[in-house]
């Protein structure tokens, strides 16, 4: 898997020109995970993270690959 292929577990906030109905009504196929007043929490490729920071729509921060947060989930489950 290259680099522009990791999905990302990644906490959105919009910039001042945005806003969180805009960033959901974006047709870039995010998933998202949670919503938290004016914060997203989405699972996203690189690209659509990087659109939106190319765009200026929205502060983002990767928190953590996809695989290695099912990792920890799965680590956390194990006895």
């Amino acid at each position: 898997m290259t680099e522009s292929e990791h999905r990302w577990v990644a906490r959105l906030t919009p910039i001042a020109s945005s806003s969180i109905d805009f960033l959901l009504a974006l047709p870039i196929g995010m998933d998202v995970w949670e919503r938290h007043g004016d914060i997203l929490v989405v699972g996203a490729s690189e690209m659509q993270l990087s659109e939106l920071e190319r765009r200026r729509l929205a502060h983002v921060e990767r928190l953590s690959t996809q695989a290695e947060f099912e990792a920890r989930g799965q680590a956390s489950r194990c006895p």
